[in-house]
């Protein structure tokens, strides 16, 4: 079932539809000249009574006169990109290398747009923008246009004594027409990123960035249509109904960053058509701090993989510590001295920390701070400020497990410790939640550290610090399980969007007649000589013996 109406009067678009058998869609664009849209999930058929989400982005300037995308086009959109992948124009190296240049020039020239945009819609500091999201694109684009011959060329393979003589390779081709839907929280680096990846392995790519950071969704649109082949590289903007009409049609891969929860909405609509998906999610990604450790530059490192890290709205963010009892206070009074050194007396007027994205995501982080049995738990902090989107950085000592706090990602400022008698129970108590994206531990215990890594699951692992894996790009970077599928980053990126196609090359020579019928008892012998492997047996066989 879906519905829609326009009411040109007052300019608002209402959109209702049903993206699962549970989920009922509901979403309001009001369009005067800024574009404000809210989004409501709504269970079906259920008895009890739900609560329904909201999100309201932060408003935004259209630019220029660009008309809407209207949802009923995606199929003529993915028919086109089709038809551009199949003239072979993507495929070529000249294609590919005049896209990552047109991105690298769109980054160097609009550099200052781009920090514009990142500040309107988040409040993030110039500084921050430019490490965290503009840097992190360019080296991105630099290294796949450095690597991008060596990343195309076939990968040799050995081959076995069943097709000698012979050769083999693994080439890698584009999939064809790809969906890129990113997130709000970095919102041009997790836009640009992966579409450098699928530019990269040649593929046509439509990208939809999130409606919930307006302005760098809309400048995104306008810098694509000017930097990029529009024949082969799109921008969707939307929310709700234009991501619900994209995802009803057959891509040849999605890949989506947010949350578990609509990521579950994206695999659904995926295996429709058997699309294979990268699902980049989150979780609640832990810090051990053993008592061994350099305590102020642990602290540091913290502070910068939760609060500096866009004030917590990342999915590598620091989720929640673990420490022992004894050494959980030292641990406090060093990140508040932390916080203080970084951010000032009064954090809440600090301008190098960003606010919380929409009213939707303060109400949410309010009522985490709220819950009666976590209200007098707070150590550090805890002022907000709802007309500004403020909260400041929040630190809680053993809050219940069972709280809304240890039961769902954060995404925010609020940063919970729980105690333990041991820190090696923490791998228990980390192995007890679902597999975070990210694992942290501080430590100078080599013991500790082994064990940590061989028995904590997770996307990703750093020791003694925070979230600097993210910028080594010979690692992949990916979820398990609840926090996500499949992974990217340098080649990562070329070989998420790329099919590895096994070749076999044979020439006319060196047929036996062993694989033939008639089925001799003597070309079995040799046949499962040949299948062994073993030169001893092979000669054996051609002698008429065996060692049965």
């Amino acid at each position: 079932m879906n519905y829609s109406h326009f009411d040109a009067k007052v300019g608002i678009y209402l959109y209702a539809g049903v993206l699962d058998d549970q989920t009922l869609i509901v979403s309001c664009v009001v369009d005067a000249g800024v574009r404000r849209s809210f989004s409501s999930s709504y269970p079906k058929k259920t008895n009890q009574k739900q609560e329904a989400t909201l999100s309201f982005p932060r408003s935004g300037p259209i630019q220029g006169k660009k008309q809407p995308f209207d949802a009923n086009e995606a199929p003529s959109l993915v028919k086109e990109l089709k038809e551009s992948f199949r003239t072979g124009r993507t495929r070529s190296y000249e294609w590919r290398v005049s896209q990552l240049k047109g991105i690298e020039k769109m980054v160097e020239e609009r550099e200052k747009d781009i920090s514009e945009a990142l500040y309107k819609d988040l409040s993030k500091p110039e500084f921050e923008a430019f490490v965290s999201e503009i840097a992190a694109v360019k080296s991105s684009c630099e290294e796949a246009l450095k690597e991008l011959k060596q990343w195309m060329k076939p990968e040799k393979a050995k081959t076995s004594m069943t097709a000698y003589p012979s050769s083999a390779e693994i080439v890698s081709e584009p999939l064809g027409a790809v969906l890129v839907i990113s997130t709000w929280n970095y919102p041009f680096l997790l836009s640009i990123d992966p579409v450098i990846g699928a530019i990269a392995a040649g593929n046509a790519v439509v990208l939809k960035p999130s409606e919930i950071a307006p302005v760098t969704s809309s400048l995104l649109s306008e810098l694509f249509e000017e930097y990029l082949d529009s024949s082969a590289v799109r921008v969707v903007e939307g929310a709700v109904p234009e991501t619900a009409a994209l995802l009803e049609q057959k891509w040849d891969k999605i890949f989506y960053t947010g949350s578990p929860r609509v990521g579950r909405i994206v695999m659904t609509a995926a295996a429709k058509h058997l699309t294979p998906v990268v699902l980049e999610l989150g979780g609640k990604c832990p810090v051990v701090v053993d008592s061994d450790v350099d305590l102020q530059v642990t602290a540091r490192r913290i502070i910068a993989g939760k609060w500096q890290l866009n004030n917590g709205q990342a999915c590598i963010s620091v989720d929640y510590i673990i420490a022992t009892k004894d050494f959980a206070p030292k641990l406090i009074d060093a990140l508040r001295n932390g916080i203080e050194e970084f951010f000032g007396a009064d954090p809440m007027e600090s301008k190098y920390i960003s606010r919380i994205v929409s009213s939707n995501h303060f109400s949410r982080l309010e009522r985490l701070l709220d819950e009666y049995k976590v209200f007098n738990k707070i150590v550090v902090g805890g002022q907000r400020n709802q007309k500004k989107l403020k909260i400041a950085p929040t630190i809680f000592l053993d809050v219940p497990e069972d709280s809304q706090l240890m039961q769902e990602e954060i995404f925010g400022p609020l940063l919970p410790i729980i105690t333990v008698e041991n820190v090696k129970d923490s791998i228990d108590l980390i192995n007890s939640k679902p597999e975070p994206l990210v694992a942290y531990l501080f430590t100078n215990n080599q013991k500790l550290r082994n064990d940590f890594v061989q028995n904590v699951s997770c996307g990703g692992m750093v020791i003694n610090d925070t979230v600097l894996h993210v910028t080594v790009s010979s690692l992949p970077f990916g979820g398990v399980g609840e926090s996500g599928m499949g992974s990217y980053h340098g080649k990562f990126s070329f070989d998420a969007f790329s099919h590895k196609k096994a070749v076999l090359y044979r020439s006319f020579s060196g047929d036996s007649p062993v694989r033939y019928p008639p089925y001799t008892p003597e070309n079995k012998k040799l046949m499962r000589a040949v299948m062994n492997g073993g030169i001893f047996d092979i000669i054996l066989a051609l002698m008429g013996w065996s060692r049965d």
